[in-house]
């Protein structure tokens, strides 16, 4: 089961991580070492804040961090997600890992397994292939439609997706009730663009692509004739019937509900009902989000020699798993998913990648222990204060708003009223103990937690939504904003500094958490998450004249991001990227705002460092997307993320700040922008 939850509207890019764990939670003091508010060797004077903002706060600290030979970016995200893991996580990990006699089931057996398993390479090459053999065996016995639907269905309970997937979440027009979903799926560079843009740059990984699938089926012994060159033939066929990622924003053009029957009539070469039931599922109706894409999608796959399907499933099947098999298929994957793709030198130790691996697989028992430790209820506390400070403000922005009627007003403060919001670490902790976890083999232990999260999952379709539900781990240095449970997420990974920072002065924390609090309000509000109701419902509560207003302002916006050349031949996506642009602007704007207000009645605060209050919010901001990529990486989040390079969530957002042009002394340079250019939504 694809647990896809693609209404999620991140702070980043999405880590994929596997909840699991049970029992209860407490909190100890987190690390007393004191961290800068802000560190003035960051700064480069060289440039002038009017003229690069982002060269001018960070261009120091981007000159004196180069990207590590191990990643694709490196910026304050990752820093701080390498503390968690490879340096906290890791603590807890090896504490685990030197008890005896741990119980089968419990968090510590699983924890401690799981990772002995990744680490053991000795047994991992012995095994070679053969844990994937009972899948391969039922791709090699397939001899119609009818099997390769079995078949193909059997490989996404594993987590293996094909041209299609379903998922569960709740559902849109009734937030209260989970449904499930069905999902344009299968593509090996994982967007559209990556299969008809025509740049040498693109041309490569295309070419490498090739190469990369013969040397996969060369080392795993498989038989068939120029596997690249078919694989790609037939992924850039299906490529062209998908939606693109701007098209898939949608939520209204996306969601179709329909009778489950409605599949079989739209794609009636594909068995729809052999796909379902070997995952599990049973429901008469079923989310479609593109109902033109299945009736190309069937015809495609009549069309197609059943050898080439069987090809397909066999390498979505091995690409699946390649990292946690023998090292030579582990190293090719590397090669071409992190050089090739993302720019990536070398791979993390083993060591490392066997922390990274056990969090991804069993990451809310880590994450319990990770809040003991790290976490202390003092934060949990002071964020939630700073919460209901940011929604105070906003609602004093939607009274002042002048675009926007009354009636719809009245709504947008229903809408901000109803704001629940997360923090920290859940208060109800799963229960995984039916994960089979064995030291002895890798690949079993990834296919037995991806059963039990497509167990999980299928239980769930027309059952109640669990509003308590986490989708992310407490751990990760992420934030969310969920339209169909209308509330704000923040872990405990992310409340650090230099987001929030207990020693730091107001001014930086509310360029930094405030901000990213704001961010993910903003989210509610953005071109996808105003569709959503006070309920989490996709129902309209626009007039049809404030909405036009509304894609006024949003449609300025993506033109103007639209024109930002990230790389020689590579724009900002404005249309992909639009929801993360205008939370973006939203959370500086609310930020800024709110502490104007905690100020009112006060002295006015002294200089730090040279700089005053106004001046150091934006330097918070500047310090929480400091940051290197490489360009492998920035071209693959151009095509892919919704989220804009760091450098322009710095240097993107401000010149539409009148504020930002007053703290600074601004009358010219690249980072003003007149009236007339300046974009204000919320």
């Amino acid at each position: 089961m694809n647990n896809k939850h693609a209404a999620k509207l991140l702070l980043l890019a999405a880590i994929s991580t596997m909840a699991a764990c049970n029992s209860q939670t407490s909190n100890q003091a987190a690390d007393s070492t004191k961290v800068p508010a802000f560190d003035l060797s960051s700064i480069d004077s060289s440039h002038q804040p009017c003229e690069d903002f982002d060269e001018f706060a960070n261009g120091n600290w981007k000159k004196n961090n180069p990207i590590p030979s191990t990643e694709s970016r490196w910026g304050a995200f990752n820093v701080l997600d390498k503390e968690n893991k490879e340096v906290r996580l890791k603590g807890i990990i090896a504490a685990i890992s030197q008890q005896t006699d741990l119980k089968k089931g419990t968090e510590e057996q699983q924890i401690a397994d799981y990772y002995r398993s990744f680490l053991d390479t000795t047994t991992i090459e012995k095994l070679g292939i053969s844990p994937l053999q009972p899948y391969l065996d039922k791709i090699n016995a397939v001899q119609s439609l009818d099997d390769w639907s079995t078949v193909t269905g059997e490989l996404q309970k594993i987590g293996v997706n094909t041209f299609a997937v379903f998922s569960v979440d709740a559902d849109a027009r009734n937030s209260s009730m989970n449904a499930l979903y069905e999902y344009q799926a299968g593509l090996s560079l994982r967007e559209r663009s990556y299969y008809d843009r025509m740049d040498s740059n693109t041309v490569n990984v295309r070419n490498e692509f090739v190469k990369h699938v013969d040397t996969m089926f060369r080392m795993a012994g498989f038989a068939d004739k120029d596997p690249g060159k078919t694989l790609l033939n037939f992924e850039t066929k299906l490529a062209k019937l998908q939606l693109t990622n701007v098209e898939r924003r949608d939520p209204v053009k996306t969601y179709n509900k329909a009778p489950f029957s409605e599949l079989k009539t739209l794609a009636p070469q594909f068995n729809w009902d052999y796909y379902a039931s070997t995952q599990g599922i049973q429901t008469d109706t079923v989310i479609i989000e593109n109902k033109d894409y299945l009736k190309k999608a069937g015809a495609l796959l009549k069309a197609t020699p059943m050898e080439t399907l069987k090809m397909y499933a066999r390498w979505q099947l091995l690409h699946r798993f390649a990292s946690y098999l023998p090292q030579k298929f582990d190293q090719a994957n590397f090669y071409f998913y992190g050089t090739v793709m993302s720019g990536q030198k070398e791979q993390k130790q083993r060591v490392e990648r066997a922390i990274r691996s056990t969090d991804g697989t069993l990451g809310m028992p880590l994450g319990k222990l990770f809040v003991k430790q790290y976490f202390p209820e003092s934060s949990k506390q002071k964020v939630s204060e700073m919460i209901e400070n940011v929604r105070s403000v906003y609602g004093e922005r939607i009274d002042k708003l002048t675009w926007m009627s009354d009636s719809t007003k009245k709504m947008a403060h229903k809408k901000l009223a109803s704001f629940t919001y997360k923090i920290g670490y859940p208060d109800k902790w799963k229960d995984y103990s039916t994960i089979n976890v064995q030291a002895g083999n890798l690949v079993d232990n990834i296919i037995s937690a991806s059963i039990y999260g497509n167990n999980e999952a299928v239980a769930k379709i027309g059952k109640p939504v669990d509003k308590q539900e986490w989708f992310m781990t407490p751990q990760t240095v992420n934030a969310y904003y969920n339209p169909l449970n209308n509330e704000v997420v923040f872990p405990a990974g992310i409340l650090q500094p230099p987001f929030f920072n207990p020693d730091a002065d107001d001014a930086i924390n509310y360029g930094g958490i405030i901000a990213v609090i704001g961010h993910e309000f903003t989210h509610g509000f953005d071109d996808q998450g105003s569709q959503f109701d006070a309920d989490g419902n996709l129902k309209n509560w626009w007039t049809a004249a404030d909405r036009a207003n509304f894609d006024k302002l949003t449609g300025k916006y993506v033109q103007y991001f639209s024109g930002i050349e990230a790389l020689p031949g590579f724009n900002i996506n404005g249309a992909l990227t639009i929801g993360e642009n205008v939370a973006d602007l939203g959370g500086l704007t609310l930020a800024y705002h709110a502490l104007e207000k905690s100020l009112e009645g006060k002295p006015e605060p002294e200089p730090i460092d040279g700089y005053n209050w106004k001046q150091r919010f934006f330097l918070g901001w500047a310090q929480v997307w400091h940051g290197n990529t490489t360009d492998a990486a920035l071209r693959n989040q151009i095509q892919t993320d919704p989220h804009s390079p760091a450098r322009y969530r710095i240097n993107g957002p401000l010149p539409h700040m009148k504020e930002f042009q007053e703290a600074w002394g601004c009358t010219s340079g690249k980072m003003v922008l007149p009236d007339s250019a300046r974009v204000v939504i919320w």
